[in-house]
């Protein structure tokens, strides 16, 4: 019955529990206890336990600045994350495979395989996105090359459009001078 409460639990849930810290995706020690059914000591004491397993850019702490600047995006709505005092933990998507093996239970591995998941789709999304934001940058330099060109063809118009006028201007001028009789 587990299984089919975890697969129950929508993407969005996920996704939304996923911030951008450091320049990396994280997610929260207490996001992620909310989502494995443990309490966030539970987590971090496991953590702890096993620090070595946890490595920079699989886990950080956030540190004062970070926790601030944290809580300051969810304003005055939400008094569990307002009232934080002990900075949380951050897991990269590597951290969260490591947690698995931590805690343990069978929850937690059905938990992190759904959150992996999400991670490797928000990686393909951004690919993509790099992918698209490359041709739409190679179209634009080609489009302003093209811009420059139809200038220059539309200068060269021009300039032919203005001899034509002086030469039919000449043509159709007033001849003055002395005027030779026109043999009959």
């Amino acid at each position: 019955m587990a299984k089919n409460n975890l697969t129950l639990i929508p993407e969005e849930r996920i996704i939304n529990k996923i911030y951008l810290i450091r320049g990396q995706r994280v997610m929260l020690d207490m996001d992620l206890a909310e989502l494995y059914g443990v309490e966030t000591k539970q987590l971090k004491r496991a953590v702890r336990r096993n620090i070595k397993n946890f490595p920079p850019d699989f886990m950080f702490e956030l540190n004062k600045e970070e926790l601030q600047n944290w809580r300051s995006q969810f304003g005055t709505s939400n008094r569990e994350k307002m009232g934080l005092r002990i900075p949380p933990f951050a897991f990269t998507d590597y951290g969260v495979l490591m947690l698995s093996s931590v805690l343990n239970s069978e929850r937690a591995s059905q938990t992190n395989i759904l959150i992996i998941r999400v991670f490797a789709r928000m990686k393909e999304i951004l690919i993509n996105h790099k992918k698209l934001m490359v041709e739409i940058e190679y179209i634009k330099n080609k489009l302003s090359n093209h811009d420059d060109q139809i200038i220059l063809l539309f200068d060269y118009l021009q300039q032919l459009e203005e001899t034509k006028q002086q030469e039919l201007d000449q043509a159709n001028r007033k001849k003055i001078g002395f005027k030779l009789p026109e043999n009959k």
